[in-house]
């Protein structure tokens, strides 16, 4: 059964997306319009043998075969009937295929044409293939991340696949839509992951002249130089977050540390700051995680647990704010956010679609006729596979 989402009016009912399914990025742009009430519909390649889409929540699946010119001319009528496109290919591709903005525009000229690559859609580099790791490097980023006299380290791949991605393609959408009321015409959203990943980085450019990253790195306030910013291991070896900057919360961190200000070198005092943090390392081993929260809770010390991916959902401020819920497989994911208090996200709860799942319903839906998609599935232009009851 496909879910039908019980908040009548969520913030992008009635905007039809095609998102040509992709790796990661696109996917999570495609993920977050479909919490937010987007019908989202994933074109996925036929002969798949599985989606490789972990982010298909409350999406719907046809698969169709882009190799044949039939198989293409079936994509055109989706995409020239829908609001947005998102595309996730190397520059040329749907070019190639004859589904680039140019064609897809003259047919419907309120189409989003969002494009989501690593290097845009211009430059030496558009053509080159890369993953987050060079376009947190091409953006500047990646310089300034790690711990002092180590290698530059990459966090995850959240940088640039998601906040400089995903994210910022998703805003981009928004802004398109929310303009074409005006307007009544679409445009191309050009959405490069260096460009975003910098965008989302703009603190560490505009701040350089107050004096917060003037020493090399990891050896600044906010990126493991200060000891009051940094992470410690407790005596269970879980870890601790301490986060302690203005003065009136750093007093708090000593004293729920149990230590004497008096015996300490000041905040500010750079060149104390190795001994300092072999001090708090030593402290923080006394006690277990749960200990030390005891401690901290109700105190503005700016100090926390670590928790793991499958703690959070246990957390009473996450449980209060329903922050995280089980998916159909009973597997801990974070609920949509931001919370909208009139048209809020509704996150579908049923299983992923299989490939080409809703094949036939989809294009029942865009006006193909069933004699018309019956012939589509002899030929293998497209193909259905019926979800088998899912116990």
């Amino acid at each position: 059964m496909t879910h039908i989402h019980s908040v009548p009016f969520m913030a992008l009912a009635g905007v039809r997306v095609i998102e040509l399914a992709g790796l990661a990025p696109a996917p999570f742009c495609g993920m977050i319009l479909a919490d937010f009430g987007a019908k989202v519909i994933r074109v996925d390649r036929t002969k798949v043998a599985m989606a490789m889409d972990t982010q298909a929540r409350g999406k719907r699946s046809v698969a169709i075969n882009l190799k044949s010119p039939e198989g293409v001319a079936v994509l055109k009528r989706l995409c020239i009937q829908s609001d947005v496109v998102l595309e996730p290919f190397r520059k040329g591709v749907m070019e190639k295929l004859g589904l680039g903005p140019e064609e897809l525009l003259k047919e419907n000229p309120r189409l989003i044409y969002a494009r989501l690559t690593g290097y845009g859609q211009s430059g030496a580099y558009a053509k080159a293939a890369g993953h987050d790791i060079n376009y947190l490097a091409m953006s500047g980023l990646l310089s300034m991340l790690g711990r002092s006299h180590e290698k530059p380290y990459a966090p995850l791949n959240l940088l640039a696949d998601f906040a400089g991605g995903g994210l910022t393609c998703a805003l981009g959408v928004v802004l398109a839509l929310l303009e074409r009321t005006r307007s009544g015409i679409g445009q191309v959203v050009d959405t490069s992951m260096v460009e975003g990943a910098a965008y989302v980085g703009s603190f560490v450019w505009k701040s350089r002249s107050i004096g917060m990253w003037n020493n090399s790195r990891g050896e600044n306030m906010l990126d493991s130089g200060a000891p009051f910013y940094d992470t410690y291991q407790t005596s269970d070896g879980k870890y601790m977050a301490v986060g302690a900057i203005e003065t009136q919360f750093y007093n708090q961190l000593i004293h729920g540390l149990g230590l004497d200000a008096a015996n300490l070198p000041p905040q500010m005092s750079f060149s104390d700051w190795p001994v300092v943090r072999q001090i708090f390392t030593k402290q923080f081993a006394t006690k277990t995680q749960e200990e030390w929260g005891h401690v901290f809770d109700g105190m503005d010390a700016c100090v926390t647990p670590v928790l793991s991916l499958d703690e959070v959902i246990s957390h009473p401020h996450n449980q209060e704010r329903a922050s995280f819920h089980r998916d159909a497989q009973g597997e801990v994911t974070p609920s949509p956010a931001p919370v909208l208090s009139r048209t809020p996200a509704d996150p579908c709860l049923a299983q992923d679609p299989l490939i080409g799942e809703h094949t036939r319903p989809v294009l029942e839906e865009f006006g193909f006729k069933l004699a018309e998609v019956d012939q589509l599935l002899s030929a293998g232009i497209i193909e259905c596979n019926v979800a088998k009851a899912r116990l």
